[in-house]
């Protein structure tokens, strides 16, 4: 039996596996869906989603149109660039851009000069083409916005997840940035780049059998993305149960988890697939050491299941001087799970990027 073959059949057993301790659970959380989603909501009056400029377009280096929105205080001295993750839009900042950039009085002053923008294929901007659905890209896409928008002046770049790896992608092309013009970094629940140590928080071993054949596997559901998406809008309560359990840690409010299922269910599926393989090749490791120096923020939730705390403190062990904070309880959202511990570590980086 050839290798290949093997592994496909390890895969299928997995899947099969899977799927059936999924079906049960489902068949019994599914009673309980609208128990949850109809309990009391301290979030249900935020207006998610509702923080937004005109905005202008940036276009990155291959052509794609990049949307960008400017906040906070226009004349500050620092500019803070907001990188959001993979499936998601700028939208996913709410609370930040709520809190920092002063539609929060209550918060406190804007921390600066806030800009967020949505990554190629993402959100408001432009979709780009298959081959340039890459990490490497997106850092270059990353610069472009730079170059545009903060040309002059120290910039903290916040990197969320996929976010978090695009800076790194930058401090690998352009380290000579990472010193007075980028003062500060924050990396939050991201990872520098561990094939099978965790693939949608299957275990260890699990991910080791299922990467070398998953590629195959997103690329015959691409083939059969109207399906895929058919199914995507008839399971409801199993989005709404799969994002709670993926995005989140202990008991999130209803509104948040219905919140980033609807930013979810704005990428089609075949655009996902497109960015599947670099996932797979992302490895930054060798480069964080750049970041000695520049103050760093390394933060993550301790119940994340996607990009594990121990990815975290890798990052953390590589980047000399960076401080870590692991979330007690949190998951991968938790920009909007922990929204005052996540922003109050930001200000703080903050201050320490502009200590002279």
């Amino acid at each position: 039996m050839s290798d290949g073959v093997h592994r496909a059949g390890l895969l299928g057993a997995v899947l099969t596996a899977v799927a059936a301790g999924v079906a049960a659970g489902v068949a019994i959380e599914n009673r309980a869906v609208g128990r949850v989603r109809s309990r009391p909501d301290p979030e249900a009056r935020e207006p998610f989603g509702a923080l937004h400029t005109a905005g202008r377009t940036v276009l990155a280096d291959d052509g794609v149109p990049l949307h960008v929105e400017i906040d906070g205080d226009p004349d500050a001295e620092l500019t803070i660039v907001f990188v959001h993750g993979f499936t998601l839009s700028m939208d996913c900042w709410h609370y930040q851009r709520r809190d920092l950039g002063g539609h929060d009085r209550a918060a406190g002053p804007p921390a600066g000069r806030l800009v967020f923008y949505d990554q190629r294929s993402h959100g408001s901007s432009g979709r780009g083409p298959k081959e340039h659905a890459t990490i490497d890209q997106l850092g270059r896409d990353l610069h472009r916005v730079l170059d545009a928008v903060a040309p002059r002046g120290p910039v903290v770049l916040v990197g969320h997840s996929m976010g978090g790896m695009t800076i790194m992608a930058l401090a690998d092309a352009h380290p000579e940035l990472f010193g007075e013009r980028v003062a500060g970094v924050a990396l939050i629940s991201t990872s520098p780049g561990l094939r099978g140590e965790a693939l949608l928080g299957l275990p260890t071993l699990v991910g080791k059998v299922v990467d070398p054949v998953a590629p195959h596997l997103v690329a015959s559901m691409q083939r059969r993305a109207a399906l895929v998406e058919r199914g995507r809008r008839a399971s409801s309560d199993l989005a709404f149960l799969l994002t709670r359990h993926y995005g989140f840690g202990d008991n999130p409010p209803p509104s948040l988890v219905a919140f980033l299922e609807r930013m979810l269910a704005r990428m089609p599926f075949d655009t996902m697939g497109d960015f599947f393989a670099t996932f797979a090749d992302h490895d930054k490791l060798a480069c964080l050491p750049v970041l000695s120096g520049v103050p760093t923020l390394v933060l993550v939730g301790e119940r994340d299941l996607l990009t594990p705390a121990e990815h975290s403190r890798l990052i953390a062990r590589e980047a000399p001087g960076a401080e870590l904070v692991v979330l007690a309880g949190a998951g991968h959202m938790v920009i909007l799970e922990r929204p005052g511990l996540v922003n109050l570590h930001l200000r703080a980086l903050l201050r320490r990027a502009t200590a002279k």
